[in-house]
Order: structure tokens, then sequence, then C-alpha cells
């Protein structure tokens, strides 16, 4: 009997213990779950909450709460635990590493472009940024490092790892065509000179890729980054015209000539390597080809009577020079917010979106455009184009 008793008061124990330690559990859980809440709350509060570029998106069904997505962004308060499953806090801050999605060990991760409900799924590509289409490469604004700092970093990641892997007892022209000469194809480009790889670099218009169309005085970039046989470059407030520059500055001492103005339009596979069509009818082979080009493309138009004609303008370049007139701008994202805010020092400026609010800006431009409106320096036009 007392046999049975002492039994009975040990699994009672334990049985206690195992409901405290629950107990406990599910306690540090809601509490970790209201921090969240409490993080989300504040990120919507201050416009951080809604995604403007790359950002990741969870798919709770697959999620299983390790926390190595949180872990491994070495960004604060990206991603968060609620209710027992990741998800996303501060989305706006995100800078496009891709580190939770290579640390989700269910692939409950997915990275994507824009808000979301408009998002862009991106390609994928493993550790080596190489696609499911072995030999073919993807860096910069396609991959989702829409920032300069990032793209030239992945650009030069990239080539790393082509430059171990190829042999070069191959017959196509080229070890490595790179497609873009943006930030990621510049990186790229120095990095396979370096590596003195047999190399062709391509861009459907200019040297800089989406950085050349920025406006003239357009402030690109505000951090250090490493440029490829370059070293370190410390530039902060760094202009346009001035990035422009120092990497043509870098590519004419490295006598690296970038092929403008040729725009590819098929990339095929012929035995073991690739053949490369652009719009002149040249080709080319190569081993490798790298994708280092901005998800721009061709600018997107309304449809509407009038668009055509010379008055109207889908890059603005010089806003310094343009005054007195009455200008509209379609849009809502950040290159339509600052081009407004800049015409609006000498124009009278009417910006229209389809939506009173602005969800996929930066804050800084948030603040600034509210601004604008309320003091009446810019007009603002709810417009919904029809066909």
């Amino acid at each position: 009997m007392e046999i049975l008793v002492e039994k009975f008061a040990v699994y009672s124990a334990a049985i206690l213990l195992c409901l405290v330690v629950i107990i406990l559990y599910l306690r540090k859980q809601r509490r970790e779950s209201k921090r969240v809440e409490e993080k989300i709350a504040e990120a919507k509060l201050a416009g951080m909450y809604e995604p403007v570029s790359l950002h990741p998106v969870v798919d709770e069904g697959s999620c299983i709460r390790t926390g190595a997505c949180i872990a491994a962004c070495p960004e604060k308060d990206i991603l968060g635990i609620r209710n027992g499953k990741a998800t996303t806090i501060n989305a706006s801050q995100c800078i496009g590493h891709g580190a939770c999605f290579h640390a989700c060990p269910t692939q409950a991760i997915t990275l994507c472009i824009g808000t979301e409900k408009r998002g862009v799924d991106l390609p994928h590509m493993d550790e080596h940024f190489e696609s499911n289409i072995p030999g073919i490469y993807i860096a910069g604004e396609l991959g989702g490092m829409g920032l300069i700092k990032n793209a030239v970093e992945q650009g030069r990641q990239s080539v790393e790892n082509i430059a171990k892997s190829i042999r070069k007892n191959h017959q196509a022209d080229y070890d490595l065509i790179i497609v873009g000469a943006g930030p990621a194809g510049i990186s790229a480009s120095l990095t396979a000179k370096k590596h003195q790889l047999n190399f062709l670099t391509l861009d459907q218009d200019t040297l800089g890729g989406a950085v050349f169309t920025f406006p003239r005085s357009k402030i690109v970039m505000t951090s250090a980054m490493d440029l490829p046989l370059y070293g370190k470059v410390k530039l902060f407030e760094t202009s346009k015209t001035e990035l422009l520059q120092l990497w043509k500055d870098v590519l004419r001492k490295n006598n690296i000539a970038i092929r403008e103005n040729a725009k590819v339009e098929v990339i095929g596979q012929e035995n073991s390597h690739f053949k490369v069509g652009i719009l002149t009818g040249e080709q080319f082979t190569a081993k490798t080809v790298l994708l280092a080009i901005g998800r721009r493309g061709t600018p997107r138009k309304l449809d509407i009577p009038g668009e055509t004609l010379e008055k109207v303008a889908y890059r603005l370049l010089e806003p310094e020079i343009i005054s007195g007139k009455e200008i509209m701008i379609v849009g809502g994202g950040d290159s339509a917010i600052e081009s407004a805010l800049m015409l609006a020092e000498q124009n009278r400026v009417t910006l229209s979106y389809r939506s009173e609010a602005f969800s996929r800006i930066k804050p800084m431009n948030q603040e600034r455009i509210r601004q604008a409106i309320d003091t009446g320096k810019v007009n603002f036009s709810e417009i919904w184009f029809t066909q």
C-alpha cells in the first residue's frame, strides 16, 4: 500500500511539473505574441509595416516555429513569432539578403517584391546564386537586391562562385556573359576581370542601368561599399553623377568595356553552353550567364490617349532645369514621390494616384509628401484611368 502511495505521489508530482512547464511555456508564448503585436502596431503607425521592396512572406501552414529565420536575419525586428508562427514586423526595413529564406528548414518563407497583395515572387537561387537552370546565375534587383550596396556585393559573390566552378576547356566564345550593367553587373564585371575570366557584359541601355535614369541630383547611396578591384568606397550622400563617374573611372582603369544598347532577346541552351541573342541579331555563346538585370524594363503605360506625345515623359533626369510648368505625376511609389517633391520647387505639381494612402514608400518620403500636400505645395488627385 505504501509503495502505491509513493508511486502515486511521484506520478502526481511529475504530472504537476509537466503542467507547470506547459503553463509557463504558454504564458511565455502569449507574452512573446503580445510583444510582437505591439511591435507590429508601432510599425504600422510609423509606416514601416508595409514592404517597399523585397520582403519575406511566411506560409503559416508550413511554419514550425524553429525561429531559424529570426536568428539568421542580421537586421532587427524584421520577423517575429506571433501565436506560434513567424510573421513580418518591419517589412519595409528588409534589405534583401535572403538569409531567412535559406535558414527556414521547411521552406515556409518566400521572398517577394511589392505589397502582400501585389507581390512578385523572386526566382529561387541556391547559396551560390545559381538558378534552377545550371549555369545561369542571378544577382541584383532581379534577385531582390535593390539596394546598391547589396547588389554590388551579390554581383561580386556570384562571380566568385562562377570562377571557382567553371572549367576552361569548353567550346563557347566566353566563360561568362553578364546581362545588365547596373550595380550588380558592374561589380560582376570587375570580379570577372579579377579572376581573368573571358567575359562579355551587355546592357539594353547604358552604363549604370536604372541608376542612370535617376534624376541627376538624386542621392543614390548613403553607406560605404566594397567595389572589386577598387576597395572600400567611402562616399556618403553620393549623387548619381558621382557614382556613375566612379564606375566609369574604375572600368576604364581596368580596361573593361561595356557593350551598351545591346538588348538581350533570347537565351537558349546549345550543347553544354548557352547561346545569347541580342536585338541586332548578333549571337554569342557562353559557358555561364549571369542575369544582373533590373525589374523595371520598359516603362508601364496607361494605355490612354495622349501618352505618346512629346510632353509625356517616363524618366526625370534634370528636374532643376524645368520651371514654370503645370505638371501631373502619375504614381505613388518612391520615384513618383521624389519626382513630385523635386519638381514642386519650381513648378505647379499635381500627384495622381489610385489611392489616398501611399503604402509602398519609405517613411521619410511618406512624411515629406504628406507635409507637401497639407501645405499646398503639391496637389493630390485620386484618379483611376480606364480604357
